[in-house]
């Protein structure tokens, strides 16, 4: 009996990880359709739909891949996936009772958006580190934030940074300012909540400082990795 349950589970681990390894190597080339964020994103059955448009990197603002990079994740393009010393600090936040904050990578949250669900719990955090070793290795920076910034929520049932930018601005995401890619980032955590246009309190503040910490990402070239 021991035994057969543990050829079982040898089975199902074996093809979880072919699954896994196809479809992080076809999200490579192909964008992908769907994620499970948005379909069980309530707003989006009430709204009647998904609002997104994929657009490749090359048609998105610079601006808002260095608004992203120093609101989420100034080490980026210097990791392997996993901001360790943010880790620990989450951890002992964690351990302390406090609200955790910034553990979490731009790769590691595309990692989430794309394969798996939002919420916490440890099986689901070790699902994501896999996927983040997987498409750190496979898929590289330049995919991973374009990825990311084609998948992360940006507003009411509306997904990506095209969709974000015709929804707030009225125009295209391959054109946006040093202040809409600012208010734009400083939106992502909690985008439903959070207002891009006209934005006050802490969302204005907060878009004040990833506009003046862009021309930080620029000068030390901390989304070179991005571009090479």
């Amino acid at each position: 009996m021991i035994l057969r349950i543990g050829k079982l589970l040898a089975k199902l681990v074996l093809w979880f990880i072919g699954l896994s390894l196809a479809l992080v190597l076809l999200f490579k080339f192909v964008p992908p359709p769907v994620t499970a964020t948005m379909l069980l994103d309530d707003a989006v059955w009430e709204k009647g739909g998904i609002t997104k448009d994929w657009e490749s990197l090359a048609n998105i603002d610079r601006n808002l891949v260095a608004a992203v990079i120093a609101a989420e994740d100034g080490k980026f393009c210097s990791h392997d996936g996993f901001d360790r010393e943010a880790i620990e600090q989450a951890m002992e936040r964690n351990r302390r009772g406090g609200r955790i904050r910034g553990g979490s990578t731009i790769s590691q949250q595309t990692a989430k958006n794309v394969f798996l669900w939002q919420g916490g719990g440890y099986f689901r955090k070790g699902l994501e580190a896999w996927f983040t070793v997987l498409i750190e290795r496979i898929w590289g920076k330049r995919r991973i934030m374009e990825v990311y910034l084609n998948v992360a929520e940006t507003g009411i049932a509306t997904y990506g940074a095209e969709a974000g930018a015709q929804r707030y601005f009225q125009h295209s995401a391959a054109r946006l300012s040093v202040s809409e890619a600012s208010r734009m980032a400083a939106a992502l955590p909690l985008p439903k909540q959070r207002s891009v246009v006209n934005p006050g309190g802490f969302t204005r503040r907060y878009g004040n400082t990833i506009a003046a910490r862009i021309g930080v990402v620029r000068r030390d070239g901390l989304d070179g990795c991005v571009y090479q």
